[in-house]
C-alpha cells in the first residue's frame, strides 16, 4: 500500500500532497516570534546579517549563543516582512527585490509563468500591492501576517494571512531559498484554492489512475531522523509507497492536518491515518524538489504526476510541517496545491470584489488560530 496520498482534481481542481508523512515546521513556536522580527541597531538586518557570513564564508550559517545554527532566512524573510512591509508597501516591495540575486525566480503560482529577474519582481509585488491598497494614493488597509515560519538558514517557508482592518482573508505557504551569497535566488508562493472539492478528488483520482499498474513497494533501511527537514526527507524520498505504518509511528496524537482542497482541518492520528489510506492507490507518482533546513520545522516543493498524463501536466505543491521539539512527533501539516488554471477564476474574481483580503467571505481577525 502507498504511504503518499495526493489529493488531484483535474482542470481548475487543485491537487494536494495529501499525504505528507513527515515534514514538521515550527512557525511561530520557533526561534523568532512571527510578528517581532528582531533587527540589529543598525537598522537594515539584511546588511547585518550579511555581515556575519562575510566573515566566515566557509560556514552555511553561523552558531548562536546555545550553539544552535543561526536561522539566516527565517531571519531575512521575518525582517523583510515584519519590519519592511515587503508585501504590504511600494517600498517594502523594492526592498525585498534589493535582496533578490539578479536572475532570482518567483513562482507565484497564481500567475500563469514565473516571474524572472529582480526587476520583474520588484514590478510584481509593487502592481500587487497597489491593487489590494487601491492604487497610488489609495487609502485600503492591506496588511499581510506571518503565521508559522520553518528555522532554516539556507531556506524557509512560511505560512500566511492576507489581512485588512478587522478582518482575515486568503491564505497560503511561500517557500523562499537563498543563494550562496545570502540573496535570495529563489520563490515559490501558492495560495489557497478558493473552491475546495473534498472527497470529490478521490472520484477524480480514482477514475484518472484506474488503468495504472500496482508496482512494488520500495525497499528502506528503518531510521529515526529528529531533524524536521530529515523526518520530512526520510518519509518522502525513502518510505514513500513502502510500509504506510512506518510513516504513521512520526505522528503525534494531537497531530493537526490542514489539506487546502478541503473545508475542515483533521485532528488527530487516526483521522489522518484514514485520509491516507483513503488516497493509497497506484497511478500517482510525487516528487519532492527542494527542501529547507529547518530543525524545529520544515518546509518543501513537490509536484504531482498521475500516470498517463499529457507530458509537462505536473501540478506543484509546497508542504509544511511543524514537530513536537521535545518528541520529535510531527504535530502539524499545512499542504496547498497549485491551481490547474492560472489565474484560478474563483481566485480572480474574489481578488476583484474584495481585493484587501482576495476572498468572498472574509472572517474575524484571529479567528482562525494560527492561520486555520
Amino acid at each position: 500500500m502507498r504511504f503518499l496520498v495526493i489529493s488531484a482534481l483535474a482542470s481548475q481542481f487543485a491537487f494536494s500532497s495529501a499525504f505528507v508523512p513527515s515534514n514538521t515546521n515550527v512557525g511561530c513556536r520557533s526561534t523568532i516570534k512571527c510578528n517581532e522580527a528582531t533587527t540589529s541597531a543598525s537598522g537594515n538586518m539584511f546588511d547585518s546579517f550579511l555581515s556575519i557570513f562575510k566573515n566566515d564564508e566557509s560556514e552555511p550559517s553561523s552558531p548562536n549563543k546555545k550553539g544552535g545554527k543561526f536561522a539566516m532566512a527565517q531571519s531575512l524573510v521575518l525582517s523583510l516582512i515584519n519590519d519592511d512591509k515587503c508585501f504590504s508597501t511600494v517600498e517594502g516591495a523594492q526592498k525585498f527585490a534589493d535582496s533578490c540575486a539578479v536572475d532570482v525566480v518567483y513562482e507565484d503560482c497564481y500567475e500563469p509563468q514565473p516571474i524572472v529577474g529582480r526587476g520583474a519582481v520588484a514590478e510584481h509585488l509593487r502592481a500587487r500591492i497597489l491593487a489590494r491598497t487601491g492604487g497610488e494614493n489609495g487609502d485600503r488597509d492591506a496588511g499581510f501576517r506571518v503565521d508559522k515560519i520553518s528555522d532554516g538558514s539556507t531556506a524557509c517557508g512560511f505560512a500566511w494571512t492576507w489581512t485588512s482592518s478587522s478582518l482575515e482573508g486568503l491564505r497560503g505557504t511561500t517557500f523562499v531559498e537563498l543563494s550562496s551569497s545570502n540573496q535570495i535566488q529563489y520563490i515559490r508562493e501558492i495560495p489557497e484554492p478558493l473552491y475546495k472539492p473534498g472527497d470529490l478528488i478521490l472520484e477524480v483520482l480514482k477514475a484518472a489512475t484506474a488503468d495504472a499498474t500496482p508496482k512494488p513497494p520500495p525497499e528502506y533501511t528503518p531510521k529515526t531522523p529528529k531533524k524536521a527537514n530529515e523526518i520530512a526527507k526520510y518519509l518522502f524520498n525513502d518510505v514513500q509507497g513502502a510500509d504506510p505504518e512506518e510513516g504513521m509511528r512520526f505522528f503525534d496524537e494531537s497531530i493537526i492536518y490542514r489539506d487546502f482542497n478541503y473545508e475542515e482541518v483533521l485532528k488527530g492520528k487516526a483521522e489522518v491515518k484514514k485520509f491516507i489510506e483513503d488516497f493509497s492507490f497506484p497511478g500517482i507518482t510525487f516528487s519532492t524538489q527542494r527542501f529547507d533546513d529547518g530543525v524545529a520545522s520544515t518546509c518543501f516543493t513537490w509536484e504531482v504526476v498521475l500516470e498517463g498524463a499529457p507530458e509537462g501536466s505536473t501540478i506543484k505543491g509546497i508542504s509544511f510541517y511543524e514537530v513536537n521539539p521535545e518528541t520529535g512527533l510531527i504535530t502539524y501539516v499545512r499542504d496547498v496545491p497549485e491551481s490547474g488554471i492560472k489565474p484560478p477564476p474563483l481566485g480572480k474574481l474574489a481578488r476583484q470584489f474584495r481585493p484587501a483580503v482576495g476572498v468572498f467571505q472574509p472572517v474575524a481577525i484571529g479567528s482562525r488560530e494560527g492561520g486555520l
